[in-house]
C-alpha cells in the first residue's frame, strides 16, 4: 500500500500533541502555532489515511477507536525515529561522547594538553582519543572519518575542498645543537657552515621534515642525514646526545632546554610553521567540534596576544 504524500511526520506531531491535551488550544499553545493550523492538521490526516480519527461536535473533537490505535503507534514511530537519528549521528561521529583528535607529537609539549583540559571544561561528560602522528598519517585518517580534528602544521599548497581550517599560532624553525656545540654560542647561524656535519631528521610526512628540505634548499646543500626517526623526541634525544644537529620548532626548546640549544637561522634562512586545526566541513554543526573550535579561537587570540 502506497503512503499518501499528504502524511507526514509533522502532522503526526500535531495530532499526537492534541492527543496528549485533548484540546485545540492547549495543543496550539504546546506547538507555538494556531488552532486553526492544528485543525487543519488534524484534518488532511484523516484525508491521507482515508478515514475518520474523530468524530465531530460543534467545535469539540472525540477521538474514535482509530485514533487511539494511531496514538500508540505514531508514539512508538516517534520514538523510532529519535533512537534512529541517535544512532546515525552516533555512527557518523556526531554528538559521540568521544572526541578524537590527532596531532603532531611537537604539540604535546603545550598547545594539546591546555586544548584538552579547556575542552573537558566546556563537555565534562567527553572521553578524549588522542592520535599522534605526522601530518600526511593525521591527514589521511581525517578525510576517512578517523579523526574529528587534527592539529597540524598548514601547508598552503595542500588545500582541500572538503575541509576547514583555523590558524592557532606561527612558530620559528631553528638550528637544533648539541648544548656543548660551538653553534650555540652564535645570535644566528648561516646554514652554509654545517656543509658536511652530521644531521638528523624526521621521516618524510613530517611537517618539520617538508620545512627542512625547504630551508636547506634554499641554503644551496643537501643535508649529511646520517639517521632519520619517527617522532620528534627521539630526534631531541638523538641531538642531545651528540649524534647529530636538527632543524626544530621553538615550541619544543622546553623537553631538553638544558641539553639541547634552539639557536636562530640567519635571515635568509627563517622559516615558519603555521600551526592550525583542521575539520571536515561535513562534521562543522558537530557540537563537540563546535566546543573544540571554540576553546582553539580563544588559544589563539591568547597566543597573538603574547610578546
Amino acid at each position: 500500500m502506497a503512503i499518501d504524500e499528504e502524511l507526514t511526520l509533522k502532522k503526526l506531531e500535531i495530532f499526537l500533541a492534541f492527543m496528549r491535551s485533548g484540546n485545540l488550544g492547549r495543543a496550539a499553545a504546546e506547538l507555538g502555532t494556531s488552532n486553526v493550523s492544528v485543525h487543519r492538521a488534524i484534518h488532511s490526516l484523516e484525508s491521507a489515511l482515508r478515514c475518520p480519527l474523530f468524530k465531530h461536535k460543534g467545535r469539540n473533537l472525540t477521538p474514535l477507536d482509530g485514533a487511539f490505535v494511531l496514538e500508540a503507534r505514531a508514539q512508538q514511530l516517534m520514538q523510532d525515529l529519535t533512537e534512529t537519528i541517535r544512532l546515525t549521528r552516533l555512527a557518523a561521529g556526531f554528538s559521540s561522547d568521544r572526541f578524537r583528535l590527532g596531532a603532531l607529537y611537537s604539540l604535546t609539549v603545550k598547545t594539546v594538553p591546555q586544548l584538552i583540559m579547556g575542552l573537558k571544561l566546556r563537555r565534562s561528560e567527553l572521553n578524549i582519543d588522542l592520535i599522534l602522528g605526522s601530518n600526511a598519517d593525521l591527514t589521511y585518517q581525517l578525510r576517512n572519518m578517523k579523526l574529528d580534528a587534527m592539529l597540524i602544521a598548514l601547508d598552503d599548497g595542500m588545500a582541500d575542498p572538503d575541509c576547514e581550517s583555523v590558524e592557532l599560532f606561527r612558530d620559528d624553525i631553528y638550528l637544533a645543537a648539541p648544548a656543548d656545540s660551538p653553534f650555540t654560542h652564535q645570535d644566528m647561524v648561516d646554514l652554509r657552515d654545517l656543509h658536511g656535519v652530521p644531521f638528523v631528521t624526521l621521516t618524510e610526512g613530517f611537517a618539520t621534515f617538508r620545512d627542512g628540505r625547504q630551508v636547506f634548499h634554499q641554503a644551496g646543500f643537501e643535508p649529511d642525514v646520517i639517521m632519520q626517526v619517527n617522532d620528534i623526541f627521539s630526534l631531541m634525544s638523538m641531538v642531545s646526545s651528540g649524534v647529530g644537529y636538527a632543524l626544530l620548532p621553538g615550541r619544543v626548546e622546553a623537553v631538553y632546554e638544558n641539553r639541547i640549544r634552539l639557536v636562530p637561522l640567519a635571515p635568509q634562512y627563517r622559516l615558519q610553521q603555521r600551526i592550525g586545526v583542521v575539520f571536515l566541513r561535513s562534521k562543522e554543526r558537530d557540537p563537540n567540534l563546535l566546543a573544540f573550535l571554540a576553546e582553539c579561537r580563544m588559544y589563539s587570540r591568547k597566543m597573538n596576544a603574547e610578546p
